[in-house]
């Protein structure tokens, strides 16, 4: 465990390091002068004087590699810097974003399981069956219908023809059943197919023959032996998926004009906000590390031959 915990740390390091300046780099490489957006040139008259003074105060006449290594030094501190567009610190509108996202993406999860394992589970058991072959065709039109799609028909029928949900902000658990809705069942499709097709492996396993030799019931066995054993792969995939339902949690808060973080990104790259988009950027990469290391680490429970393996090889 200390080993898995050092090599750990020392993954963090270099990810952080990398993260870090692969976010800088692409955000000031990104086309726009926030300068421009900030003094709103559009709008007001702006001297070349003043522009000049206001990029030389915010360090953007310095060389690129001087700027990446003074905001090196603020993040080190946990100091992401203020936004351009409000002047707020980056850090506290993050952390005001963050529960609602968190909230949509618990929501999204929660319906993805309720939906993808019944679905996944009854199809692996009743294989060619009518149940697998409505599965397999909602799992065709979840993977072909885009999650926004599939938002605005919800805000249609339930928001205006219906009546019965909001469709637009965050106030209490009814304005979260849409956005989870949405993103859930966006995102179930491919863990219904996934499932089944790693419960038919499992189920074809010279140990559930002995089980079933030894005389256990079959719902101990698909529980207690198939089901977990069929979980790696998913697990697997979701960790790498991930990403996917980040950007996937983006788009969603847009559409239901839902206030998290991934709204305020968007407003961020459209007004040029630097270090908003940065602390986003470093958020996200830091939930998906530690989501990505959990799934590493939950392996040693559900496949205990990688107990045997490490124990062999120490």
């Amino acid at each position: 465990m200390v080993q898995i915990l050092t090599r750990k740390f020392l993954e963090v390091f270099l990810f952080m390091l990398f993260i870090t300046f692969v976010s800088f780099l692409f955000v000031r490489l990104a086309p726009g002068d926030p300068v421009l957006t900030i003094l709103n040139v559009d709008e007001l008259s702006v001297s070349q004087e003043q522009i000049e003074e206001l990029r030389e105060e915010m360090g953007f006449n310095k060389p690129l590699l001087t700027q990446y290594g003074l905001w090196l030094l603020n993040f080190v501190q946990l100091d992401f810097g203020n936004s351009y567009v409000t002047g707020q610190p980056v850090m506290d509108m993050i952390l005001i974003g963050l529960p609602a996202t968190i909230e949509l993406t618990l929501g999204a999860l929660i319906v993805m399981l309720i939906v993808s394992i019944p679905l996944g589970s009854f199809s692996a058991l009743y294989r060619n069956s009518w149940i697998d072959q409505v599965s397999r065709i909602l799992s065709i039109l979840g993977a072909a219908i885009p999650s926004f799609w599939l938002g605005l028909i919800f805000i249609d029928l339930f928001g205006v023809r219906l009546n019965l949900l909001p469709t637009m902000g965050r106030d209490g658990f009814s304005s979260l059943v849409l956005p989870s809705l949405t993103l859930g069942l966006a995102i179930s499709s491919v863990y219904v197919r996934l499932l089944r097709s790693s419960l038919l492996d499992s189920l074809s396993q010279e140990f559930i023959r002995a089980a079933r030799a030894r005389g256990l019931s079959e719902q101990r066995i698909f529980f207690a032996h198939a089901f977990r054993h069929s979980l790696p792969p998913v697990i697997t995939v979701f960790g790498v998926s991930l990403g996917s339902l980040i950007g996937g949690v983006v788009v969603i808060e847009v559409l239901f004009a839902y206030p998290g973080i991934g709204k305020l990104v968007v407003d961020a790259i459209r007004q040029r906000d630097y270090p908003l988009i940065q602390g986003y950027i470093l958020v996200m990469a830091v939930i998906v590390f530690i989501v990505n290391t959990c799934v590493d680490l939950s392996y040693r429970y559900l496949n205990p031959e990688m107990k045997l393996k490490e124990r062999e090889t120490n």
